[in-house]
């Protein structure tokens, strides 16, 4: 398989590895390649389909698992520090299950342990409902500028919507419906309990995609799980309140492996 592409700050002891969104690249994670590369080496991936990434045929959770595990491998990491928001939080989720022995740490970021209902209506609807404006002829940039502001928070960074609607506009058509499609797919809720590394729940208080209940119950599935709640924050935390969102992560490494102060 081949190595997919990605971003690499700093050069620091503890790798942290990024898994963004769907509605972009590594460059969502601009914020955090930055502000955290004092502390960790950021490797900030761009997953099949996404920057220079090519997408294989059909998206499935198997196949992102199978392509992080090509990238640890390649950067000779034993055990990864993984960040994961919304499907990046559930390809960190799957990775786990499927490799629980190459993982260190975990931070969910605005993400979910399962799609949708148990009977698939729920998925079957969400899929035909956020394809049929590209099935009718909408571009990526005119569905990026009509849904990228309704996921933001009160107390976001104004730039915060502008960067995401940038970054979703380059998506191809292609990536855009196979996300879409895998993102139905996900369940894991069964295997929550059996996490057994130092974990991180970030949930956005305003999220609406992840909402807070549902965050809050995903940590108490996990046994030692660390939560935090982002006050006025929806479900692009990492650009909305960066700093914010940078301390969390900077306190939780410290607090669970030490060498810097919370």
């Amino acid at each position: 398989m081949r190595v997919p592409t990605y971003q690499k700050r700093g050069d620091a002891r503890e790798t942290l590895i990024l898994l963004h969104g769907m509605g972009a690249g590594a460059e969502m994670f601009a914020p955090q390649i930055d502000g955290l590369s004092d502390r960790f080496t950021v490797i900030a991936w761009n997953m099949p389909g996404y920057g220079e990434t090519p997408l294989d045929g059909e998206m499935t959770f198997e196949g992102l698992s199978d392509a992080l595990l090509t990238l640890v491998d390649h950067l000779g990491i034993d055990k990864a520090n993984l960040l994961g928001h919304s499907i990046g939080g559930m390809v960190a989720q799957e990775f786990y299950a499927r490799h629980p022995k190459r993982v260190r740490s975990l931070i969910l970021s605005g993400t979910t342990s399962a799609f949708g209902s148990q009977d698939g209506e729920f998925q079957k609807k969400f899929v035909s409902d956020r394809l049929a404006p590209l099935d009718a002829g909408k571009t990526i940039p005119e569905l990026a500028a009509a849904f990228v502001p309704g996921l933001v928070g009160s107390a976001s960074k104004p730039s915060a919507i502008e960067i995401a609607r940038a970054g979703m506009s380059k998506l191809p058509p292609e990536t855009y419906r196979a996300a879409i499609r895998c993102l139905a797919t996900f369940d894991r809720r069964e295997e929550l309990s059996q996490i057994s590394v130092p974990t991180l729940l970030i949930a956005g208080e305003e999220d609406t995609n992840a909402p807070l209940k549902s965050m809050k119950r995903i940590a108490e599935q996990i046994e030692g799980a660390r939560f935090e709640t982002m006050a006025g924050i929806g479900h692009l935390a990492p650009l909305e309140a960066p700093d914010a969102y940078n301390g969390l992560i900077k306190s939780f490494h410290a607090t669970t492996f030490g060498g810097l102060s919370p």
